[in-house]
């Protein structure tokens, strides 16, 4: 399995010079399959680039679009997405919850309004798959688990039976909310056991708090807990504070590597950045 990062921030989008390193795209991550299958968790304005990457790497298979939750971030850069204007290609919408059905039978973004291009006219060959909270992908199983965020979200478990390598990805989620807890840390530990990666939401610092509490995202080191405990191989910290320039995320790594020295020192840390490819062993 090869996971690839395409948009890292979270939030909105911040282009410019202090976010050069890491990247100002809001999220969009690729996940290739030992098959060779084709997943895409999210379509943040990172999903362009993901777009043009496998136009020109000449991939032709199905495209398999798994959306976390509607908020803007998560799929703004969805009418960018050059696949949907090819005749040829096929692209497969995954929803895995009521909720994920039901915006697919009204695709709000190509309305007409909110954009120029209406669904019914994208040249693209476009499935729904309606499926519950588990089924297969190619070489892969994925399961759905409910998240805390705001007016809800669904994270993903891929595991591949071809190479046994698995992923999770758990953004946007706010692992102790103040209130209306969903789904409880020990429970995510349980789903996410045993994952090669996990990558989650790891919005905030204990600096941003108490403000921010509430607000559907997690502190790092509540995240660098969940992999431990979870018994991870590696956890990518993920959906950045739109304020957190390349210098901040540096010291967010640095704290990072030094929280797993001190008490998991088989973990791997990494903080998400644009381009970052992962080949994942078992």
């Amino acid at each position: 399995m090869r996971v690839r990062f395409f948009g890292v921030r979270g939030s909105i989008p911040t282009p410019g010079p202090s976010t050069v390193r890491y990247g100002g795209n809001s999220v969009c991550v690729e996940v290739k399959l030992a098959d060779d299958t084709r997943i895409i968790l999210d379509a943040g304005t990172g999903i362009r680039e993901c777009g043009k990457q496998l136009e020109g790497e000449g991939y032709r298979g199905a495209l398999h679009l798994c959306i976390t939750h509607p908020h803007w971030d998560h799929l703004i850069g969805l009418p960018f997405f050059g696949p949907l204007y090819v005749k040829e290609r096929r692209i497969i919408l995954h929803a895995m919850t009521a909720a994920g059905r039901e915006r697919l039978r009204n695709p709000v973004m190509f309305d007409g309004e909110h954009f120029p291009v209406r669904f019914a006219d994208l040249p693209a060959q476009i499935d729904r798959e309606t499926a519950d909270c588990e089924h297969r992908i190619g070489s892969a199983r994925i399961t759905a688990v409910a998240l805390n965020h705001p007016g809800g979200a669904v994270g993903f478990r891929i595991d591949d039976d071809d190479d046994g390598t698995s992923v999770c990805y758990l953004t946007d989620n706010e692992l102790n909310p103040p209130a209306g807890q969903v789904t409880t840390p020990a429970e995510l530990a349980r789903f996410a056991a045993g994952a090669s990666l996990i990558i989650h939401d790891a919005q905030y610092l204990p600096s941003d708090m108490p403000a921010k509490h509430g607000w559907g995202h997690s502190l790092v080191d509540e995240v660098l807990a969940l992999a431990r405990d979870a018994e991870a191989r590696a956890v990518a910290l993920h959906h950045h504070d739109p304020d957190r320039d390349d210098d901040a995320l540096d010291a967010v790594a640095a704290g990072a590597a030094r929280w797993a020295k001190a008490n998991a020192p088989s973990l791997a840390t990494i903080v998400a950045r644009e381009g970052l490819a992962l080949d994942l062993d078992r």
